[in-house]
């Protein structure tokens, strides 16, 4: 596979913690696998931000809630970048 070949298939995720991207989704990939891996990750965010809301946070510390808050924001980035790869296949089929 030619880097231009590579380009062309692979979209980055949002790098959040690095200056260059490491992981990519696949724009090739079938639908439904790309809806079935963005529909796990929003709804096990729905889930722990959920969880998050019921308890009591008395006893954490502010780099507590930063971790948290992180983990929801890096789960929500890859859940558009995932979409954003679906959104352009479809403009590119009409």
């Amino acid at each position: 596979m030619t880097t231009n070949q590579s380009s062309s298939r692979f979209t980055p995720l949002t790098p959040i913690a690095t200056t260059h991207p490491i992981l990519f989704i696949d724009r090739t990939a079938p639908l439904p696998e790309l809806h079935a891996c963005a529909s796990e990750r929003l709804h096990a965010t729905l889930d722990y931000l959920t969880l998050m809301a019921c308890m009591t946070l008395r006893d954490s510390s502010a780099n507590d809630i930063n971790t948290l808050t992180n983990i929801a924001r890096i789960m929500v980035q890859d859940v558009a970048d995932v979409f954003g790869v679906i959104e352009q296949r479809g403009l590119e089929e009409e």
